[in-house]
């Protein structure tokens, strides 16, 4: 596996590395995930700077696939945003406007299909957003979500069918 960091790094280095390769996946799944620009960006820096402080704590090189294991993250941030009561409150078809088109490269057809997505329940919605809008393989998105590579291909089928 080639990593964006190498060990010789600075923690500063490895982190700005991270951020020039991986943020642009980050914001859209987590905009993907949250259907508000501004509660991705916070999610977006909250990844960051909980993988800033990772790095204080033990040796990064145990991290096998850093991407994976930052979008780990990047998911979990934004199931606790989601756990708020105002977020409940959120329209997402509206929310999906704000977004600059360089961050969500979705077709105007395809829109809805976007909305379903952030309607799917979230063991569904996390491995669509990783699989399809992340381009992540099956095996990452099952080591991102922390699930065997077998449930993670019969979630994918199951959120396949409930979105047709």
């Amino acid at each position: 596996m080639e990593h964006a960091a190498v060990p010789s790094m600075t923690r500063e280095q490895i982190l700005e590395t991270w951020v020039h390769t991986y943020a642009g996946a980050i914001l859209k799944t987590c905009f993907i995930y949250l259907a508000d620009h501004d509660l991705a960006q916070d999610a977006m820096q909250d990844t960051f700077m909980k993988a800033w402080k990772y790095m204080g704590n033990t040796n990064h090189s145990v991290i096998q696939n850093e991407k994976a294991w930052l979008m780990r993250v990047a998911m979990n941030t934004c199931r606790d945003y989601r756990r708020t009561q105002w977020f409940k409150h959120i329209d997402f078809k509206a929310s999906l406007d704000e977004l600059p088109p360089s961050y969500v490269s979705v077709p105007e057809e395809d829109r809805d299909l976007v909305i379903e997505v952030s309607n799917l329940p979230d063991k569904y919605k996390r491995l669509v957003l990783l699989y399809y809008y992340s381009n992540m393989t099956l095996q990452d998105t099952a080591e991102a979500l922390g699930i065997p590579k077998s449930t993670a291909s019969k979630r994918l089928k199951r959120a396949e069918e409930m979105l047709k």
